[in-house]
């Protein structure tokens, strides 16, 4: 797998929101690039402060659940939090791809990232060969790709035939006082503490790229389409988040 791996370099960073004709959020591959990569050098400390550390604590519980056996796959790993947790748990093979540089610069720094093996890819093209990892893996990174079809296909193609996709991301929480609750942090709190730090407005993003996410049922339906079946839905805390599990159909 070395032909796998690209060389790591520093990439310049933008500021925008861009938003393309409908209103949706402009999701192009070189823009979130370039946002992920100027807020690198604060993402662990904001991630853990913003969230309480619960962010960790949701990465353990993904591992648990998707019970790898095998050389596993984290997608989108930003500084490697996934792609640690696995490794902690098996002792097999654990790489982590991204497409952002220097966020990969920062995962490779960290003593709990040791044993795993960093590759720069996009999501929507992988690097890697079909049928390959018993564990393919994605956290809070699968909603920022610009075609999430082709994202999950891709996901799904490199895992081996009865092999599982785990997918944590953000959910919207459906109890109506502890939702207009998340909204408001969501939609105000949040952005400003995180823009503040970051000194840029990726939280802004953030906020908006949750806001505006598919649904858990639609994102289970999608899953199967690209090729999953048992897919099963885990809401955590209050269903803040979800981890979503299928197995790849043999």
């Amino acid at each position: 797998m070395a032909q796998e791996a690209q060389e790591i370099q520093e990439t310049p960073a933008r500021n925008d929101l861009p938003r393309d004709e409908s209103g949706a959020l402009d999701k192009k591959s070189r823009r979130v690039q370039q946002m992920f990569g100027r807020i690198a050098p604060r993402y662990d400390l904001l991630n853990r402060v913003l969230s309480l550390n619960t962010d960790q604590r949701w990465r353990r519980r993904t591992v648990r659940m998707a019970k790898p056996a095998g050389p596993v796959l984290d997608v989108c790993t930003g500084t490697g939090d996934l792609a640690a947790a696995f490794a902690h748990a098996t002792g097999d093979q654990v790489v982590g791809v991204d497409f952002c540089a220097p966020m990969l610069v920062r995962g490779k720094d960290k003593k709990a990232c040791r044993s795993v093996r960093f590759a720069r890819g996009d999501a929507l093209a992988l690097p890697l060969p079909s049928d390959r990892f018993d564990v393919v893996a994605v956290a809070f990174g699968i909603r920022n790709v610009a075609d999430l079809d082709q994202g999950l296909r891709e996901l799904v193609r490199v895992a081996r035939p009865g092999g599982r996709v785990a997918i944590l991301e953000f959910t919207m929480p459906r109890g109506r006082i502890f939702g207009a609750f998340y909204k408001l942090y969501f939609g105000r709190i949040l952005p400003f503490l995180g823009n503040l730090v970051s000194r840029s407005r990726a939280y802004t993003y953030l906020n908006s790229s949750v806001l505006e996410w598919a649904s858990r049922e639609e994102l289970a339906q999608r899953l199967q389409a690209a090729g999953c079946e048992r897919v099963e839905v885990h809401p955590l805390t209050f269903g803040i988040a979800a981890v979503h599990l299928g197995v790849k159909a043999s």
